[in-house]
C-alpha cells in the first residue's frame, strides 16, 4: 500500500514538473504536419553562450532538401557517386539505414541536389527529383514503389515536394502534366489533373474553408486554388515575377490566403469568399513589397507574420502589411518557432535563438552551428535540432 501511493506521488511530481522537456509531434512533411513551420516541443534550451554539442553529423552530398522526421527515423536527400539519393537515417544515431539513387545527379551554379523535402507517410516515402523523377518508396527499405516523370524542368530545377491529402499524393509539375496532378497515394494512378500552367517552385499548399477542403498551386505566373476531391479550378489570380520564380509556401488563416514572392513582386492578402456556384471569389486586403521571399516562407503566429526575407529578417503586421520590424542583412535565413521563441539559421549557419515578440528581435543565442549555404528549413525534435548546409548535416543537442 505504502508503495503504492509512494508511487502516485512520484507520478504526480512528474506531471507537475512537466519532466523538463516535452517532446513534439512527428515532422512528416516540408514545413511540418500544418504546413506552417511551427513545432510543438518544448522545454529546450533557448540560450547558449557556446554551440551547442553535436551529437552526430554526417556527409550526404550536395542538395537543398529539408528533412522529413518520423518513427525516430530521418529522411532527406544528397549527392553520391553522380545521382540524386533518398537517404533514411536513424535519427539518434545518423547511422545510414538505407540509401536510394532515383535520379541522375543535377548541377546549378548555387548548388547542386534534390530541391524538394522528402514526404513521409503510412510506411510511403514520396520525393520528386530536381530533374522531374517523382518516386514513392517503401519507407522500410528505399525499395521503389512507384515512380512518374515530367519534363519541363523549370530554370532551377523542381523544387515543390510532394503534398499527401487523403488518398491523393499531389504534385504540381505545371504545363501539360497540370498545374496540379493527383495520384493515388498507394498505386500511382492518376485521379485528376488541372491547368496547364507555366512550372512554379513551390509545394502545393492544403487549407479548409466553410467545410471544404482545397490546395493552393503556386505557378510560375499565378496562382490558383482547386477543390481537393476532384481539382476543379474555384479561384486564380496572375501572381508575376521578373524571372517566373514563385516559391514560398502560401499561408491561409480565417478565411484570408497569404501570397509573397520576390524579385520586386512583394505580397499580398486576400479575402476569400464562397459564390453559389462552388467556385470561390477574393478581395485583395492589401498589397505591397514590404515582403519579398525569394524561396524561404513566413511564419504565421497571433496575427504577425516573421520571415527572412531577400532584404532582412521581419515581423509584419497580417491584416495590414505594416513592418512592425526588421534585421537588414539576414536574408534568406530559414525559420522555426517552438516554445514561444524563434529560431533562426541564417544562410551563413549561424543559429539565433530568440522570444517571440513583436517589438522586436533580440537574440538570446548567437552561434555558429555550419558553414557554407544554408538554406534548407532546419527541424527540431526531442530537444534535437536537425540542420544541414548543401553537404552536411548535424544533431544538435538542446537539451541544455
Amino acid at each position: 500500500m505504502r508503495h503504492d501511493i509512494r508511487a502516485m506521488y512520484l507520478l504526480v511530481a512528474l506531471v507537475l514538473t512537466g519532466f523538463n522537456h516535452a517532446t513534439g509531434a512527428d515532422w512528416p512533411n516540408f514545413r511540418g504536419p500544418n504546413f506552417d513551420g511551427i513545432s510543438d516541443e518544448t522545454g529546450f534550451k533557448k540560450a547558449w553562450s557556446t554551440a551547442p554539442k553535436v551529437i552526430w553529423e554526417r556527409e550526404v552530398g550536395s542538395a537543398f532538401s529539408s528533412f522529413a522526421y518520423v518513427n525516430d527515423r530521418l529522411y532527406t536527400c544528397g549527392t553520391k557517386e553522380n545521382q540524386q539519393v533518398l537517404y533514411c537515417l536513424d535519427a539518434k544515431s545518423g547511422a545510414v539505414i538505407w540509401e536510394t539513387p532515383f535520379e541522375k545527379a543535377y548541377r546549378n551554379q548555387h548548388g547542386d541536389g534534390t530541391r524538394a523535402t522528402p514526404t513521409v507517410h503510412a510506411g510511403r516515402v514520396y520525393v520528386l527529383g530536381a530533374h522531374g523523377r517523382l518516386i514513392c518508396a517503401d519507407a522500410g527499405t528505399g525499395k521503389i514503389v512507384w515512380e512518374k516523370q515530367f519534363d519541363h524542368k523549370p530554370t532551377w530545377a523542381y523544387s515543390g515536394s510532394v503534398l499527401i491529402e487523403g488518398e491523393l499524393a499531389v504534385v504540381s509539375p505545371g504545363d501539360e502534366h497540370g498545374s496540379l496532378v493527383a495520384y493515388n497515394k498507394a498505386s500511382g494512378e492518376q485521379v485528376w489533373k488541372t491547368g496547364s500552367d507555366l512550372v512554379g517552385y513551390a509545394t502545393p499548399y492544403p487549407f479548409s474553408f466553410n467545410d471544404k477542403r482545397y490546395i493552393v498551386a503556386f505557378m510560375g505566373d499565378a496562382a490558383l486554388i482547386v477543390e481537393s476531391k476532384t481539382g476543379r479550378e474555384v479561384w486564380r489570380t496572375a501572381w508575376k515575377t521578373d524571372w517566373d520564380i514563385n516559391a514560398a509556401m502560401p499561408i491561409f488563416h480565417d478565411g484570408y490566403l497569404f501570397l509573397t514572392s520576390g524579385y520586386n513582386t512583394g505580397a499580398g492578402l486576400f479575402k476569400l469568399r464562397s459564390k453559389s456556384d462552388g467556385t470561390l471569389s477574393a478581395d485583395k486586403v492589401w498589397q505591397s513589397k514590404v515582403l519579398l521571399n525569394k524561396f524561404q516562407s513566413c511564419i504565421l503566429h497571433q496575427g504577425k507574420l516573421y520571415a527572412s526575407d531577400q532584404k532582412g529578417l521581419k515581423c509584419v503586421d497580417f491584416m495590414t502589411g505594416k513592418e512592425e520590424w526588421k534585421v537588414p542583412r539576414i536574408k534568406h535565413g530559414s525559420l522555426i518557432l517552438a516554445d514561444g521563441h524563434l529560431l533562426l539559421l541564417t544562410e551563413n549557419g549561424e543559429l539565433q535563438i530568440a522570444p517571440l515578440s513583436s517589438g522586436g528581435f533580440s537574440p538570446l543565442t548567437n552561434v555558429d552551428v555550419l558553414d557554407g549555404r544554408c538554406w534548407a528549413v532546419s527541424v527540431l525534435h526531442d530537444g534535437r535540432l536537425y540542420a544541414r548546409n548543401l553537404d552536411r548535416i548535424v544533431c544538435l543537442d538542446l537539451k541544455g
